[in-house]
């Protein structure tokens, strides 16, 4: 996990989480999956930090894949790394996301949308339906399936709603 510092992070959930490393620091390994979760406690101050901003739109302009779960759409918005690209997030959140960005294509009603190496989700307890499908794509349906069943998750692709545009 990486953190503008290396203090205690608390979600929204109350889920207390120890980054491992600070932007900048010069141990950081290359990152392949960039996940950007909800910003729900802190999304004004998060849109307003350059550092962050900064290091989003780099590291996710890198990055094999960039994940957004909830709100984390509107930093990957920020950064730009949404610019051309069809997107979603948190449902209730969507008119304000359309105002703040309104030149992005946005999806409603969709648990997620994949666009070229962007995945943007809905979040909450639907975080978990990208999630499986990055397993099934980086590692076959099987893998998807199985992680699904130690999550007691029936996971099946076409059961959900979703849109691929690639």
């Amino acid at each position: 996990t990486v953190a503008p510092e290396k203090d205690t992070i608390t979600t929204f959930e109350g889920l207390n989480i120890i980054p491992d490393y600070e932007i900048g620091d010069e141990e950081m390994p290359q990152i392949d999956i960039l996940v950007v979760p909800s910003a729900e406690n802190s999304m004004g101050a998060d849109l307003e930090n350059e550092e962050l901003i900064s290091f989003v739109r780099e590291t996710g302009g890198k990055a094999k894949y960039v994940m957004s779960l909830c709100d984390g759409a509107f930093v990957l918005a920020k950064a730009g790394l949404t610019i051309d690209h069809e997107s979603t997030t948190f449902p209730s959140d969507i008119p304000k996301y359309r105002d703040k960005f309104p030149e992005l294509i946005v999806h409603e009603d969709v648990s997620f949308v994949h666009d070229d190496n962007l995945i943007t989700s809905a979040g909450g307890a639907k975080s978990y339906d990208p999630a499986l499908y990055l397993v099934e794509l980086l590692y076959g349906r099987d893998a998807a399936v199985g992680v699904g069943k130690g999550l007691v998750i029936d996971w099946d692709i076409n059961n959900i709603e979703h849109v691929i545009v690639r």
